[in-house]
């Protein structure tokens, strides 16, 4: 079977940088999840990675020349630009940047670029001054306009010594989630296209792979109150949660967070319900219904005390006071056994400290959930922290992801759901 008869598939550009070596790994990321990735290497690329590697990995040969007559005669550089459902720029340099906002097409990349009637996305990757020269900005806000996808760049060490800050490529599996994102995008809206003289979609142009749906998350923890200045609670930071719910508002839906008490800032395009106790929060949950998807990523505390004291208790001395525990609703479980107005997808989150995926199976099907996002947080520094490592539990499997940041998690994550859920048409 050839690469591209794929259900998916995209062009990749790759341009002249170090960072170009990554796009090895990328095109081999992509063929795990079926992703089939047909290859343009500029000319400065191939001072980095070479056309037999490129092609050995895609699985066929890899373009390189404008005016190459076999290739031309075999697929032209036009149809190379549109038998494809993504355009795919990494690394975007300062000078493919340029280009594209300039609309300059001396080469075989430029000319794909210009002649495309798809959507593309560029991971740019330079040095830090480069990145912030007026003229890249002036380039950046360009393509912005135009409705360009834009994933990275991320901040660190550069190729050249001494040098660091923004203009690193982002990671494959970054730029995998932000590619599975768009492709969801452009499923949910399939006739998108642009006329000769028109432009590429912007986001208020084009509806979000969500589009018409409404999503329910939980994040952070609950407090259960002892007395008037004690509580039970988990150690989470409602980052995870928080991060899903912008990323599945950018992605087009409306959002409903429900959350328990945090020190971050409500996500914007969302609206933020703020409770306190396990019970605050499934009177929350309820009141927001109906939802198509429900995403619970708070760390509801498991017990509360049967009676809580009006008074803070004190030490005198004596005996220990009693603490007699009683079960906090599930509410992972009551929404997701309802039999009236059950979300289409109701996913739930296990945070373990052993046996994970065997312990997230188990929880799947006690709960009844669809899916269960199961991640490992014994001593790992994932409560509190700003990584995550994951793996998605169904019926049907585990589906293990790399160490990413959590707001990546989140937009692989919402892709991901994008694809599961029923589409709806947009408000």
């Amino acid at each position: 079977m050839s690469a591209l008869s794929a259900s998916r598939s995209i062009l990749l550009i790759i341009g002249g940088g170090i960072a170009a070596y990554k796009c090895l790994e990328l095109i081999r990321r992509l063929k795990d999840r079926g992703i089939a990735a047909r290859c343009i290497l500029t000319k400065a690329g191939q001072e980095f990675v070479t056309p037999l590697a490129v092609s050995s990995l895609a699985g066929e040969r890899c373009f390189t020349d404008l005016f190459s007559l076999t290739d031309e005669a075999d697929i032209g550089h036009i149809a190379l630009s549109r038998s494809t459902d993504l355009l795919v720029v990494a690394p975007a340099t300062a000078d493919l940047i340029a280009k594209m906002a300039n609309g300059l097409a001396n080469d075989l990349a430029s000319t794909a670029l210009l002649a495309t009637d798809k959507r593309v996305l560029i991971a740019p990757a330079m040095n830090p001054r480069m990145w912030q020269h007026p003229a890249t900005r002036r380039n950046m806000a360009q393509l912005e306009k135009d409705g360009v996808l834009v994933v990275g760049p991320n901040s660190g060490a550069m190729a050249e010594r001494g040098e660091s800050g923004p203009g690193r490529m982002a990671e494959p599996p970054e730029i995998i989630a932000a590619i599975e994102l768009a492709l969801a995008g452009e499923a949910a809206n399939p006739q998108r296209a642009i006329g000769f003289l028109g432009r590429l979609p912007s986001a208020a142009d084009t509806p979000g792979p969500l589009a018409g749906q409404h999503v329910l998350v939980t994040s952070g923890p609950t407090h259960e109150a002892i007395d008037p200045v004690r509580y039970i609670a988990n150690r989470s930071s409602g980052k995870q949660g928080h991060a899903i719910a912008a990323a599945a508002a950018a992605a087009g839906a409306r959002v409903t967070l429900v959350s328990g008490p945090v020190a971050l800032p409500d996500p914007e395009g969302v609206e933020t319900v703020h409770v306190e106790s396990a019970r605050d929060m499934l009177a929350a949950v309820e009141a927001a219904l109906p939802a198509q998807i429900a995403i619970f990523t708070a760390a509801v505390a498991d017990w509360r005390v049967a009676t809580e004291a009006p008074e803070k208790m004190k030490k005198d001395g004596g005996a220990l006071p009693p603490l007699a525990l009683v079960e906090n609703p599930d509410i992972l479980a009551t929404i997701a056994r309802r039999t009236d107005g059950r979300p289409d997808l109701v996913i739930g989150f296990a945070a373990e400290t052993e046996n994970v995926v065997a312990h997230a199976q188990a929880k799947l099907a006690r709960k009844g959930c669809d899916l269960i996002v199961a991640n490992d947080v014994g001593g790992t520094g994932v409560m509190g922290g700003d990584a995550n490592t994951v793996h998605l539990v169904t019926p049907e499997g585990v589906e293990s992801w790399p160490t990413l940041a959590k707001s990546e998690v989140a937009t692989r994550l919402v892709g991901h759901l994008a694809r599961l859920a029923p589409k709806r048409p947009a408000a």
